[in-house]
């Protein structure tokens, strides 16, 4: 009896595809299943939707992801895009105060500005910055007590990113 069931699973030259449930009826070298007594000879059996499972789909999506996703370029590609796309900049250095604007808060962009102006540029970008506090000479009199508007911060553009 083990014979016989060892016959029937391993040896048997047909299988079931992947999402097709099996057919009860009986199977045909081809796959197909035998007609019917009641259907004539000539209509085949009906065609099956492909229908092939996880692996198939899978391979088809990894077909197409060339067509999706750009093409990856190397890095010399990837540099040379860069250097053109780049602007033609130099870094300054130097020390302009930060003028306060309407806010209260330091202008380090204007500072910046003549900071490259300065050096024959035409604008720049503050890069470092740097603040201090300036305070009057009234702060060194012995005894007295100091006062809110005795002293300031000062910010000032240290280095900046020039452009023609």
């Amino acid at each position: 009896m083990s014979a016989a069931l060892l016959l029937l699973l391993g040896g048997g030259g047909i299988g079931w595809t992947q999402s097709a449930p099996p057919s009860l009826g009986l199977q045909q070298q081809g796959g197909q299943s035998a007609p019917s007594p009641s259907t004539p000879a000539s209509s085949a059996a009906p065609t099956r939707e492909e229908n092939p499972g996880l692996i198939n789909e899978m391979g088809k999506l990894f077909d197409k992801l060339p067509s999706i996703l750009p093409p990856i370029k190397s890095p010399s590609e990837t540099m040379n895009d860069l250097s053109r796309l780049a602007t033609p900049s130099t870094m300054v250095s130097g020390r302009v105060v930060c003028p306060i604007s309407s806010n209260g808060a330091p202008d380090c962009k204007q500072a910046a500005d003549q900071l490259c102006q300065g050096k024959g540029y035409k604008e720049g970008k503050s890069l470092n910055a740097d603040s201090a506090e300036k305070c009057s000479a009234k702060v060194l009199i012995p005894g007295r007590q100091r006062k809110p508007d005795d002293c300031r911060t000062d910010t000032f553009v240290t280095s900046a990113l020039c452009q023609n």
